[in-house]
């Protein structure tokens, strides 16, 4: 038995899925006998410290900014704790979706073409001028994500009030196809799900949450060689970030089969609903199981 620290919630916009996912944590791990403690970062973590250096591991289930983008793995290792997931360096540049992007091109792995846009370049922008996705360069869960399918129909408020919550943002083509993700457990390539959006409307942060995306694993419409070449891809581009424990890589697939990477999340959503749990499961692995399984791999290294 070990004793963990789970930090869950924090201050990003994904605070709450963030507490779920904390959740699901605990109740898996104290189902397999560990004594286990949650902790908010946003409730004065580095007063913390004697806490969290007491315990046998830390488990971060904390997603968007202060949580992901590599900050508080800067924290735990200046503390000499041993914690699950990604290091400081590799989940910098995998929330960085611009910094992850320029690097992966020099490793030659196909991507949507895209740009760092402000409000005024996003105007002048050639891409922009085709159905396109515009998204925040850090953070996740699809908040402030725009997907435009039809460039003549565009809400110029809607853009507007993203720009003015962000000052920069992640232009990109628009890749006609399906949406896969697949999810690495340690070494372990996991299933790959096929994600299918309501059809009257996309992956985005209300649909990711309110039932009405179907989440297909094994996939019905992608074919097997193509989920093989995804699943290599994702460890390649999982060992490519630095990555370790666990991550999960988002593509999309054209119509004949060619896969674009779209990002690589160090800290996948955990909850009852999330993506990689449902891969896990399929796979065989249990919650309980998996994150057990997480809990080991750090402990490996301490």
């Amino acid at each position: 038995m070990s004793t963990i620290i789970v930090l869950a919630g924090g201050t990003s916009g994904e605070r709450e899925v963030s507490l779920r996912s904390g959740a699901a944590v605990v109740q898996a791990l104290q189902t397999k006998g560990h004594s286990v403690t949650m902790l908010d970062p946003a409730e004065n973590f580095l007063a913390q410290q004697a806490l969290v250096q007491a315990a046998d591991l830390v488990f971060p289930a904390l997603h968007g900014s202060g949580g992901e983008d590599g900050e508080l793995q800067k924290i735990l290792e200046s503390w000499r704790v041993p914690f699950v997931g990604s290091d400081a360096r590799a989940s910098a540049l995998c929330f960085d979706k611009w910094q992850y992007k320029q690097y992966l091109l020099t490793h030659g792995i196909l991507m949507p073409r895209g740009e760092l846009v402000d409000a005024t370049s996003f105007a002048q922008s050639e891409l922009a001028k085709k159905p396109f996705v515009l998204k925040p360069h850090t953070g996740g869960s699809s908040i402030d994500t725009l997907i435009v399918r039809d460039v003549a129909a565009l809400d110029t408020a809607k853009v507007a009030d993203i720009f003015a919550r962000h000052p920069q943002m992640l232009l990109e083509e628009l890749i006609d196809g399906s949406e896969i993700t697949v999810g690495i457990l340690g070494e372990e390539v996991l299933p790959v799900i096929e994600i299918i959006p309501p059809s009257d409307g996309e992956f985005d942060y209300n649909n990711k949450y309110n039932g009405r995306t179907q989440e297909l694993c094994p996939p019905q419409h992608i074919a097997t060689p193509v989920q093989e070449s995804a699943q290599a891809l994702a460890l390649k581009v999982h060992r490519l970030c630095g990555c370790r424990d666990l991550s999960r890589n988002d593509f999309m697939v054209t119509k004949d089969g060619e896969l674009y990477l779209l990002e690589t999340n160090t800290i996948p959503g955990l909850t009852d609903q999330s993506l990689f749990p449902k891969a896990a499961a399929t796979s065989g692995l249990s919650m309980a199981e998996t994150a057990e399984k997480l809990v080991f791999l750090a402990l490996a290294r301490a």
